[in-house]
């Protein structure tokens, strides 16, 4: 299936210059949405998964339905503040100044093998993060899935030494 179909472009948004990539319609359709999951599933088959981990929030929308495909637990990345116990932390740069990214301290017990989902490789700074944070925890990344990688910005330079699928590329 060409799943660029169903890849919304969309110029100037959210500032000028910036080529958005919009994956709603995607989700919005049960047959591309079924076969991006199950390609991700397929991806990490043989990898054995025992944890889906995605950062907020379109990291929830592509791993949770291959959580459940793998019949694997998921566990979120959210912003500081956002998840109600006790976390782990970790700083990364943004184009305009820093962010902060937290993970349940308890999500992931040493040695357990993590595939980290995201919609879009960009510049790698939010999958550098999670990574971060599952590897502070003891996990280890056992592939990285993604819908959509942005080659220009070349984010997958940072992530030189881990397994990478991407669905599509622009």
């Amino acid at each position: 299936m060409d799943l660029t179909k169903f890849v919304a472009i969309v110029p100037d948004y959210p500032k000028q210059g910036i080529v958005f990539k919009d994956i709603t319609p995607l989700m919005g359709d049960g047959e591309a949405y079924k076969y991006a999951t199950d390609q991700i599933v397929a991806y990490a088959k043989d990898k054995d998964i025992d944890i889906i981990v995605g950062p907020e929030a379109r990291g929830f929308i592509i791993g949770c339905p291959v959580a459940y495909s793998l019949g694997v637990g998921f566990a979120p990345v959210r912003k500081e503040g956002k998840l109600p116990r006790e976390t782990v932390k970790v700083s990364y740069g943004l184009e305009y100044g820093t962010d902060v990214l937290t993970i349940h301290k308890d999500a992931i017990k040493p040695g357990q093998r993590v595939l980290i989902t995201d919609d879009l490789l960009a510049t790698g700074g939010t999958i550098d993060a999670t990574i971060k944070l599952v590897e502070q925890l003891g996990g280890v990344v056992a592939g990285i899935a993604f819908i959509i990688e942005l080659t220009y910005l070349n984010g997958r330079s940072k992530l030189d030494d881990y397994d990478i699928l991407t669905l599509m590329q622009y």
